[in-house]
């Protein structure tokens, strides 16, 4: 039986013309589900309803006492370049418009993945950027193409990431690489990653999809209780408490003068001027 959840936003597209519309697909085979981002002209850049969509399909999935694993991927060989740049103009320069959007809409979205009571294994085609990195730190076993790429150059941008989501990138990816993706916004490979721990196996880009499938059929035949055990433990030891002053002003930079240049110069298409 399969199942679909989808968010969606008006499409942008002229007479005659059909668009690709952003959302989060989720398909339900038996005691497996396969949780699918969605925004194509984009690599699978997540909308603010993409958010949203990803929190609802988990929260869903999380209720369900006869799932067994997730698999979770991007649509048409991307897994997420990140956030869509094109939505930032209309509510980062407000701090607390940008608040609800990281605390609430990221925030939701990114929780209810770790609170999944299954294992949850990330498909990686692709980019694998900024929220792409941060949805894929949520996930229990990471595979990944040869080709993919692994970043979070919002240094270009003109703004830090939010204390949560760096908590959950750095406990995943780890210290140097975090430090060199925020600070001189590096771009590794999967053969990186994988040195770093990170992901579990590299595999040629055609076999993730398969590979990743197989994977979850493996978990899904063993033990279901006992895979609800060990995830529950595995997320207490994981715990990461963020400190309430990293929160505090965390989000003054919204209307800054460098958040603002890095945003326009993005949209723009130029090198921005900090």
């Amino acid at each position: 039986m399969s199942t679909q959840s989808q968010a969606r936003m008006p499409p942008a597209q002229g007479p005659g013309e059909t668009a690709a519309v952003p959302d989060i697909r989720l398909e339900r085979h038996g005691a497996l589900a396969t949780v699918t981002l969605s925004n194509l002209p984009r690599l699978n850049a997540m909308t603010r309803s993409m958010w949203l969509a990803l929190r609802a399909a988990f929260e869903s999935l999380n209720a369900d006492a006869d799932l067994r694993c997730v698999v979770l991927r991007g649509e048409g060989g991307s897994f997420c370049a990140g956030g869509d740049i094109s939505e930032y103009p209309g509510f980062r320069f407000d701090e607390a418009q940008l608040a609800h959007f990281h605390e609430v809409q990221v925030w939701g979205a990114l929780h209810a993945i770790l609170e999944c009571p299954v294992p949850v294994v990330a498909a990686i085609e692709g980019a694998c950027m900024g929220a792409g990195l941060e949805i894929a730190s949520c996930c229990d076993i990471r595979l990944a193409g040869e080709g993919s790429r692994f970043g979070a150059p919002i240094a270009r941008l003109g703004f830090p990431m939010a204390p949560r989501e760096a908590a959950l990138v750095h406990a995943a990816v780890g210290d140097a690489l975090v430090r060199d993706m925020l600070f001189c916004a590096g771009v590794h490979t999967a053969e990186r990653l994988l040195q770093a721990g990170f992901l579990l196996r590299v595999l040629p880009d055609a076999q993730v999809a398969a590979a990743a499938q197989a994977c979850a059929g493996r978990i899904a035949e063993l033990a279901p209780l006992a895979a609800r055990a060990n995830k529950r433990n595995l997320r207490l030891l994981a715990a990461t408490r963020v400190a309430p002053e990293l929160l505090e002003g965390a989000y003054g930079y919204a209307d800054s003068p460098e958040h603002r240049e890095g945003v326009g110069a993005f949209l723009d298409k130029r090198p921005p001027r900090f």
